[in-house]
Formats: C-alpha cells, structure tokens, sequence
C-alpha cells in the first residue's frame, strides 16, 4: 500500500515539473481560427487524396496547430483533422481554444472596446441586426461610435450621447477619427496612418468567378481570404478599412461596390481577383484605368509584388472595368495567378502565397501614400 502511494506522489512530482497536465489547452504557437466558406472538408492528412473525416461550417470557430504546405492541423469540438488553410482567417487577440463558452467571451472582449468612425454621409440606426427593425435614429459621416458586438455584417454601437443601436458594418471603419492637424503639423506623409483602404473581394455569392483547373478552386473564396491577410496588413500598419463584402454568399453589384468606395471617400480602392486564359498564361498583372489618378498606385503596387512573392509579375495594364472606370477614387484591380494553369492553382491556394501577397499590397499602398 505504501508503495503505491509514494507512486503516486513520484508521478504527480514528475507532472509538475515537466509542466505537463491532462486535458490542458493545446500548444503554444497555436491560434484560434475562423471559417469562410459554406462546408469545408476536414480530412485524415494534408492531402486531397485522403479521407474526409467531416466538415467545418462557415463561420465556425477551431483551434489551429500546425500548418504544412498551405493545410492546416485543426481540432473543433466534433472534430479533428487538416483543412486546406485559404479557407480560415484568424481571431486576433483570442485564446486558444474553440469552446463555445469562450467563442462568446473573445467576440465580446474583443469588440467592447472597439472604436470606429462613420463613413457615409448619412447612417441609420436601428434596434437590431437588419433592414427589418426600426429605425431609431441617424449618424453623419465622421461621427465616432463604440462598437459593442458584430453580427453578420451588423454591428451594435454606442454613440457618443450614449444612444445603442445596430449599424451595417460596411459604413463604419474600426479607428479612431485622423485629424487634420496631425498631418499638417509633422510636415510629412505618415504612409497609411489614418487613409481608408477599400478592399474589394471579387465575385461572391452565385458568381464564384474562375474555377481551378486542376483543384477546382473557386475564385470567390480566394479573392475573399486574401482581402482577410490584406485587412489585417494594412490595419497593422494603421489604415482605416472598409469591405465591399465580407461574407461568401455576398455578391454586391458593381455600382455598389464603386459607392462604398465614393460613399467613404476612400484614399484607395484595391480589388481583388484571380485570373484565367484559354493559353497556358501564368503570373500576376494589375490593371489601372486612369492614367493620372490610378497608374501611379498600380505601378506602387506592381512594384512590390514584382519583388518575388512566388509568380512572376507581368506589369501593369489598362484595364476598361466597371470597378476602375466608374470610380472617382485613385483604384486598381489585382490579378494574382492564373487559375487555369495548374502550377499557378497549385501556389495561390496555399496561406503562405496569399499572405505574401497582402503584404506586397500593403507595402505597395505604403509606397504610393509616401511620395
């Protein structure tokens, strides 16, 4: 009897030295994830020829622990397995963990203390999350609000005289107001503090743009999960951002995405697309409109992803599209690979090409606004 106590005591000894305790969060390194797109397959290894052991919602909370070759190791509370890692965007600031009790939590710490600023000239306020609820009141462009809570592309604010309501978050920008003064007095550009970025995800909704080749991979997916690493790039570096959609099933017309644009007087408008041939074309290639308004962030752009991001550059070029051409502010639209050409397909669905790409954009933007 006694020896089994004194091993006990040894091993509950060694556990406490080695730090090791059953049933404990996973590794450090690891992050919380979210899913952006309508079912994801989970599979058994990080390949497509492997068994699918479920699927993943959108809009789904994991925990993410290891990535290889653009799949990631995930763990949900049904499931455990690899998912190809275009498909997620990470929760900042969260712990890791995809409980449902603590999904809650981080989505309300989080936004609690969220400031944001009003982008259109005039904003309803109404007393829930959609077109159908009252109206209880309005806000102007530069107002600041507080934003309490996020729910499909809604958010719940406080005004400054104290009044809460929900808001279409694709009229407000997270940040606090630039003032003018602060530009002036330094006597220099500060790069992308303070300037609102557009990012326009192409196609969405019943429009999934290119099909893959080879993976079949839809366009409207990876023009959104790219915008995602850009969004968070260029709120990093202190830009105000605005989404023309921020969902998969979203598919807003061409003119409103031009609006949102003119509508937040934004400083740029950057779209995002993947592109496709009849001809074995691989590479990138950004498209201007105006050749005094546009070209010079074109070119900014251009230059950075020239740099090496995993395909080759192809320039720039004039481009007669509606997004371009109907657009008052400085705008460019992206291509970042050739879906119809299986080695392009197979580099752009990786995370890592499509992180690299966000960053180019934003050094691109950083360039331009620092001329």
């Amino acid at each position: 009897m006694k020896k089994n106590v004194y091993l006990i005591i040894l091993i509950c000894g060694l556990m406490s030295i080695s730090g090791y305790m059953p049933n404990q969060a996973v590794a450090s390194g690891s992050y919380t994830a979210r899913v952006y797109t309508d079912l994801l397959n989970v599979r058994s290894e990080p390949s497509l020829e492997s068994t699918i052991v479920g699927a993943l919602k959108n809009r789904e909370l994991v925990t993410v622990s290891n990535d290889e070759h653009g799949w990631l190791r995930i763990k949900s509370d049904q499931l455990s397995g690899w998912v190809a890692g275009q498909y997620l965007k990470k929760v900042d600031g969260t712990v890791v963990t995809a409980s449902a009790t603590d999904q809650d939590s981080i989505v309300q710490k989080s936004s609690a203390t969220t400031r944001a600023t009003v982008l259109a000239d005039s904003l309803r306020i109404r007393a829930g999350a959609g077109l159908s609820y009252k109206v209880l009141g309005g806000l102007t462009k530069g107002e600041a609000v507080t934003i309490m809570d996020n729910q499909e592309g809604w958010a719940k604010i406080q005004t400054a005289d104290g009044q809460i309501g929900w808001v279409s978050d694709r009229y407000i920008v997270r940040g606090a107001k630039q003032t003018a003064s602060a530009s002036v007095s330094s006597g220099k550009s500060n790069g992308l503090k303070g300037k609102v970025i557009v990012i326009d995800p192409g196609h969405g909704g019943d429009d999934p743009g290119m099909i893959g080749m080879k993976h079949e991979t839809i366009e409207k997916e990876l023009n959104l999960t790219t915008s995602f690493y850009l969004e968070d790039e260029l709120r990093n570096r202190g830009a105000r951002v605005l989404m023309t959609r921020t969902k998969d099933e979203e598919r807003p017309k061409l003119s409103d995405r031009v609006m949102i644009s003119e509508s937040a007087g934004a400083d740029a408008f950057v779209s995002i697309h993947y592109n496709s041939s009849e001809k074995n074309t691989s590479g990138i290639l950004t498209f201007f409109y105006s050749e005094t308004k546009d070209q010079p962030l074109a070119r900014a752009i251009e230059n950075r992803l020239a740099d090496g991001i995993g395909l080759k550059s192809n320039g720039i070029s004039f481009g007669n599209l509606h997004v371009l051409r109907e657009n008052d502010r400085v705008s460019t639209l992206v291509e970042l690979g050739f879906l119809s050409n299986a080695k392009d397909e197979s580099i752009v669905r990786g995370s890592s090409y499509q992180k690299k790409a966000a960053k180019a954009i934003a050094e691109g933007l950083e360039d331009y606004f620092s001329r």
